[in-house]
């Protein structure tokens, strides 16, 4: 019943792209032939929307190759995706949990590998990488022919590569992505010194595969009372309109953090354009952990609430290079206060390690899935045939760029790359490296407000109420930063290695 609606949706999203194809074509022909449109004082509001349409312009195809294309894609590379989702879906994988024996789904799998205990880490790492290998044909037949098709259809449009696409869509070049990758491949050996770290916080001789993702366990426990206080105490330090902005989302009554049967998993923020707010759905336990979820969540309501007092609705988004920008900016000022305020040295070792275990994958892991997923269409191109063990041959040299010697590896790991859905998405390709250039992108701001104080506060609402009506390179103008160089990327870096080096004198 639910595959039988999941079906008619697509049917019926296909139908209407495929009646509204013809308007961005028009307005692509349009500004393309009139490039002089585009500065008319009318629509100058609209200026960066139009030109993302002129640029893509160039690689559309025609009116019934456009819809051709959606028609093909129901049944091709999103019915390969569908597979591939449905079938791991329904996998059962054998594990010790806790020392129990317990048959556990897909969905239990990504809480699982984060657990503290490293038996039930491994046990469950084992299984179901286990269990991918046997059904490796599955996998690496949907990625095969998923990434096959994305080659085909960026050469039929007529891009430069297969990551041409994306950079459009990004609004990034290719010049910035290889200054942000070569940041990230310079200074691995500062993720590593933190992996040495954890492995001592962790009593281990060496870290592992299985180790990668796990947490250190905090005992602090806040109620919510005390939860909302702290969080409106750091807006608050930074300035008072944004400690406004989050008092009156809590009095709207629109966060939810009740436990409750049924609830959806994880943190999430909802912007509501017309009311000017925002809603945050988000888990609450008591737990230390809660704390920056929240805190991450209604930095997007800030981000929210001020673009849509300043921008039309077609500008009310930012770009997904830059839309984590209050939420992580708000993460930052969450630890600093933290680390300020927390008299215990080990709440504060926990509390810096689980942010530069979560940053670390963010920026480092998420890097090898972009030196993985460019290797596959590199390997398409020279004509190499992905199979199973020549997918996984291509992930493990991924990984290893980011790693090298600094972990164990353990032999059935090589198909972990089958777990993630990303890879297998027709909607994103290239999903990895948005997520590396917004993390770095929001550091570097940061770095630039400790420099400066109370002067960067005005240009950040500035940035922040800008929503998508500028590209990302004229967002870093508006606080002075230049993000077509490498030194933009190196100073969001050294925020990074400023809270190694601080863990590091904390745990010596």
């Amino acid at each position: 019943e639910t595959k039988a609606l999941l079906n008619k949706f697509t049917d019926f999203e296909s139908k209407i792209s495929k009646k509204l194809t013809f308007l961005e074509l028009e307005i692509g022909r349009l500004v393309t032939n009139n490039p002089q449109i585009i500065n008319e004082e009318t629509i100058s509001n609209y200026i960066n929307h139009l030109e993302k349409i002129r640029r893509k312009f160039p690689y559309k195809l025609s009116e019934a190759e456009e819809q051709l294309i959606l028609e093909k894609d129901m049944y091709g590379a999103k019915a390969w995706e569908q597979l591939r989702s449905s079938w791991i879906s329904s996998r059962k994988f054998k594990a010790i949990v806790e020392s129990k024996e317990k048959m556990i789904s897909y969905s239990d799998v990504f809480p699982l590998i984060q657990h503290p205990d490293r038996e039930t880490r491994m046990s469950v790492y084992k299984s179901v990488c286990g269990v991918l290998m046997k059904e490796e044909e599955i996998y690496s037949s949907v990625l095969r022919n998923i990434c096959g098709d994305w080659v085909k259809t960026a050469k039929r449009r007529d891009y430069d590569s297969p990551i041409h696409q994306s950079l459009i869509d990004n609004e990034a070049t290719q010049e910035i992505i290889n200054n942000l990758m070569k940041t990230v491949e310079n200074n691995t050996v500062i993720y590593q010194k933190f992996l040495k770290i954890k492995t001592k916080l962790l009593n281990l001789p060496k870290l592992g595969d299985v180790d990668i993702f796990a947490y250190l366990p905090s005992e602090k426990k806040y109620t919510w009372k005390e939860i909302k206080k702290v969080i409106l105490q750091v807006y608050n330090k930074f300035d008072k309109s944004f400690g406004e902005i989050v008092l009156d989302i809590f009095e709207r009554n629109h966060v939810d953090a009740s436990t409750r049967e049924g609830k959806r998993i994880g943190a999430l923020c909802n912007p509501w354009y017309n009311g000017k707010c925002a809603f945050v759905l988000t888990p609450f336990s008591g737990l230390f952990s809660d704390i920056m979820p929240l805190t991450h969540e209604l930095g997007h309501g800030i981000q929210f609430y001020l673009s849509s007092r300043e921008q039309t609705y077609l500008n009310y988004f930012p770009g997904l290079t830059v839309a984590e920008t209050a939420s992580t900016f708000g993460e930052l000022l969450l630890t600093d206060y933290l680390l300020e305020t927390t008299e215990s040295p080990n709440e504060k070792i926990t509390l810096l390690t689980n942010l530069l275990n979560w940053v670390g994958i963010v920026i480092f892991w998420e890097s090898a899935g972009m030196w993985f997923e460019q290797s596959l269409y590199d390997a398409i191109e020279k004509g190499e045939f992905l199979d199973g063990n020549t997918i996984s041959k291509y992930w493990c040299a991924a990984k290893y760029k980011i790693y090298g010697d600094s972990i164990e590896y353990f032999d059935d790991m090589k198909w972990e790359w089958s777990i993630d859905p990303h890879y297998f998405s027709t909607f994103s390709r290239f999903y990895n490296y948005p997520y590396v250039y917004a993390q770095l992108f929001v550091y570097a701001l940061y770095q630039t407000y400790k420099r400066e104080g109370k002067n960067f506060v005005p240009k950040f609402k500035k940035l922040l109420s800008a929503g998508g009506s500028v590209s990302p390179e004229e967002l870093g103008k508006i606080v002075g930063l230049d993000i077509t160089t490498p030194d933009f990327w190196n100073l969001g870096m050294k925020q990074y290695e400023a809270f190694v080096d601080e863990l590091e004198k904390l745990t010596n």
